[in-house]
């Protein structure tokens, strides 16, 4: 663990510096897109100091319908972030699973029965992937964060609990995607999670709002949208959260939702304003992906 040694002032600059070049940073959610900023933006989080990656492809429903599976989605998600790993030193993890937003699109295409069927057939693939090694977690696998027919929300949460169960068989994390974390969802998940035999440990809030004590989860681990304001409300109540960007990667919007350089600057700026210690910044970035994934970021 990296210990803490006073700094003299005339040096603090280059011992920051030399700090984050030793230090893992790890950003817990984001996408990449060939067509996007893709190895550019990767190579940009490098030049700030970020090291880890964890990865979450993009589907593609036309594709989903042609091939009646997400396996295609899955393996083009294996072959972006191994080009991008090759083309910068970034290393690179994978969680894929069935866009919750797809259900609707499929159900509008193929019908609900059919939908369903497509979205379980996408969990299935995604907990083999995640036996094979292929990928750390199953996600982001939830429900729509906008309001849906009631049928719709049934069904979701029938697919959730459905992945959630998978999971609890392969022994891996989920990430959600849901609507606005609050207290109440959160325990209404844990709940859910609960019901299957899935540790809540193990069900991580994508997107999430500095909720970081058991009190406000209900055990469910914040994946917290790193925002500097987030990041210091977050670390008021502890370290038990990882950080993300959810980058987008999408030209017609770009640096949304946050730009990918930004967990590495932001960390470099609170540790040189003593907001955030070592030892926290350890912990965030390198101990809870490694104990949440199973997974060794050297």
């Amino acid at each position: 663990m990296l210990r803490h040694f006073p700094a003299p002032r005339n040096y603090e600059s280059r011992y920051i510096q030399l700090l984050i070049s030793i230090m893992h940073v790890f950003d817990n959610h984001m996408h990449l897109k060939e067509d996007g900023r893709y190895i550019d933006a990767v190579a940009e989080f490098k030049k700030y100091g970020g090291t880890c990656l964890n990865f979450c492809p993009y589907t593609d429903v036309k594709s989903i319908i042609e091939e009646k599976s997400y396996i295609k989605c899955y393996e083009k998600g294996i072959k972006i972030a191994k080009n991008a790993m090759e083309k910068t030193g970034v290393k690179i993890f994978l969680t894929v699973g069935p866009y919750p937003v797809d259900y609707l699109k499929l159900r509008e295409s193929i019908g609900r029965q059919q939908a369903i069927e497509l979205m379980k057939r996408g969990m299935e693939e995604a907990k083999e992937f995640c036996i094979d090694g292929k990928a750390i977690a199953m996600g982001e696998i939830g429900r729509p964060h906008f309001k849906v027919d009631e049928q719709a929300w049934k069904d979701s949460n029938d697919i959730l609990l459905y992945g959630m169960e998978l999971a609890k068989e392969a022994d891996v994390p989920v990430i959600i995607h849901m609507e606005k974390a609050t207290p109440s969802n959160m325990k209404e998940i844990a709940e859910m999670a609960q019901r299957v035999g899935l540790n809540k440990d193990k069900v991580i809030k994508h997107y999430a709002p500095p909720l970081i004590k058991k009190e406000e989860n209900a055990g469910i681990f914040p994946s917290v949208i790193a925002s500097e304001k987030n990041i210091e409300e977050a670390l008021k109540k502890g370290t038990r959260f990882m950080l993300e960007t959810d980058y987008l990667d999408d030209t017609s919007r770009p640096g949304a939702v946050l730009a990918l350089k930004t967990i590495p600057k932001k960390i470099r700026k609170l540790i040189s304003e003593g907001k955030m210690s070592e030892e926290e910044a350890f912990i965030i970035n390198k101990e809870n992906p490694e104990k949440m994934y199973g997974i060794e970021l050297d």
